[in-house]
């Protein structure tokens, strides 16, 4: 794995102000050009790790591009009178703007890597591999990330532009300036995904290869897609896309390495000195503990003026702000409560912060460089989305032995005794928000949050769901905002404004 933090794609990549020039990376007239580029199996290699160091930015899909999913669900916020002036505030106030410079980064973000994987992809051809399952390994990785990331953007932005090669050539780039319908983005995301579990990868990656792309992480990706896909797209497809859903995440769930899943505690997921051994752990991008440059700054950046549980470098700030709604939502004695979230007694904080990724270690020293690892596949996840999907199905006896894996694990009360709650049963009357409720509290602040509410309820269902909320819960933020235009993103103003027929912007905005 070191390779994939320390080789950089050596590729000069620039990403511009434009869908023209997000779509093709452009180069330093003196540095060597893509076509040049390839020659070697190693030059291949290279950029697929140049593709896996895309992930990293806080713009992407990184540890700290939360902004972008988990302060647009209930869980998490910005809440300080800085920020409530300007742009990130707009995502969890429901006031999001297209000309909002933050999305148009994040936009721009997710099409590098797509458009790094798509280099890949368009040359790797050209090479004479030693090793051709090295190549199929090779090939299988750039199109899980092209996948993955596609994944980001159909369920942000609805109808995307679909590139699944380099483009060359201003009448390409013309020609693919344009939003296809979402059904053809899903199509390319299974299609890319069959081929990654049908390749030669390792079933779960060890050692050095820790971070790299595995057959596991293949197919729990493609299970969670047909899992969308049954609840968010034209009903007609529902039992089908709920079938392969189930068929894919029990794939994933009989590659697993442990037995059952109490046997790995909770806190192991996170313990730095565990990252690379922990059998839980599907798909994570690896981080260097103490490096300048690939550490992690997640525990510092969410800790709070006066604590040192994170970090040992002294925050001045409120650390990552937590809805108290989230708060309010962890059952009692539910030791995930107390692990993942604290009170800042500081008196110009008192309130709620993130603890749940954490390295106070003196390796990590006073400049917070953590070696946290930014987990995004994880065993518990997979079990949930099986309760899931056989709730779906009907199957609620199934459904519930899943559901209980995962409260097992920390020791809270199967959901048969819990219904006998009043209070647990008030809450999540039905099976389906019990469910929910356990993704909430178990993958909290992981960037789930927003997708669940997406896959769970109807766009008109979420906006009661928000609405009904109490707004005593989350400060400065307007539940009252929230409305129907609020399912999608807009589409950024600078691509909207290339071509408004073919970029057409999404409704509300």
């Amino acid at each position: 794995m070191k390779s994939i933090y320390i080789s950089v794609f050596s590729l000069m990549l620039v990403i511009g102000t434009s869908a023209c020039s997000d779509l093709l990376e452009q180069s330093d007239p003196n540095a060597v050009t893509v076509d040049n580029y390839f020659k070697t199996e190693n030059d291949i290699q290279l950029a697929v790790n140049g593709i896996y160091q895309s992930l990293r930015s806080s713009d992407a899909v990184g540890e700290n591009s939360g902004l972008y999913t988990d302060e647009r669900s209930d869980d998490t916020g910005t809440n300080d009178n800085q920020s409530n002036s300007g742009e990130p505030f707009q995502f969890n106030n429901f006031s999001l703007l297209p000309s909002n410079t933050w999305l148009k980064n994040h936009w721009n973000a997710l099409y590098q890597t797509i458009t790094r994987s798509n280099i890949v992809l368009s040359n790797i051809d050209k090479v004479t591999f030693a090793d051709a399952e090295n190549k199929a390994k090779l090939t299988a990785e750039a199109k899980f990330l092209r996948a993955y990331i596609y994944f980001q953007l159909v369920r942000k932005w609805g109808d995307v532009p679909l590139v699944t090669k380099q483009l060359v050539t201003t009448a390409e780039i013309t020609q693919f300036t344009a939003r296809v319908k979402k059904e053809e983005v899903y199509n390319q995301i299974v299609t890319d995904l069959k081929d990654v579990i049908g390749s030669p990868l390792a079933n779960l990656q060890t050692g050095a290869n820790v971070g790299r792309v595995s057959k596991a992480a293949g197919n729990a990706l493609l299970g969670q897609v047909f899992l969308t896909m049954a609840t968010t797209l034209d009903q007609s497809g529902k039992a089908a896309n709920l079938a392969s859903a189930k068929t894919y995440l029990e794939a994933a769930y009989g590659m697993k390495n442990f037995g059952s899943l109490k046997e790995i505690p909770f806190t192991d997921v996170f313990d730095v000195s565990k990252k690379s051994t922990c059998p839980e752990l599907i798909f994570q991008i690896v981080n260097k503990q103490g490096d300048l440059n690939y550490s992690s700054s997640i525990a510092a950046n969410t800790q709070a003026k006066g604590e040192t549980i994170n970090s040992l470098k002294p925050s001045t700030g409120t650390g990552a702000n937590v809805t108290h709604d989230l708060v309010n939502d962890y059952e009692t004695g539910d030791l995930r409560k107390d692990f993942s979230m604290k009170y800042a007694s500081d008196v110009t904080v008192q309130d709620w912060f993130i603890t749940k990724f954490r390295d106070a270690s003196t390796t990590a020293g006073i400049n917070g460089y953590g070696g946290n690892d930014w987990v995004l596949i994880r065993y518990a996840d997979v079990i949930l989305m099986l309760a899931e999907v056989n709730m779906y199905l009907g199957n609620d006896t199934q459904a519930i032995v899943y559901l209980d894996m995962v409260r097992e694990r920390v020791k809270m009360p199967s959901y048969a005794v819990s219904k006998l709650d009043a209070s647990y049963s008030t809450k999540y009357p039905t099976l389906k928000l019990a469910i929910l409720h356990e993704r909430r509290v178990e993958l909290a602040f992981e960037h789930h949050r927003w997708f669940d509410l997406l896959r769970t309820f109807t766009t008109q269902e979420l906006v009661s769901y928000i609405q009904s909320k109490k707004q005593l819960d989350f400060g400065n933020a307007k539940l009252s905002n929230f409305s129907l235009k609020d399912r999608y993103y807009p589409i950024p103003f600078d691509e909207n404004k290339l071509d408004p027929v073919k970029m057409y912007q999404n409704d509300g905005y």
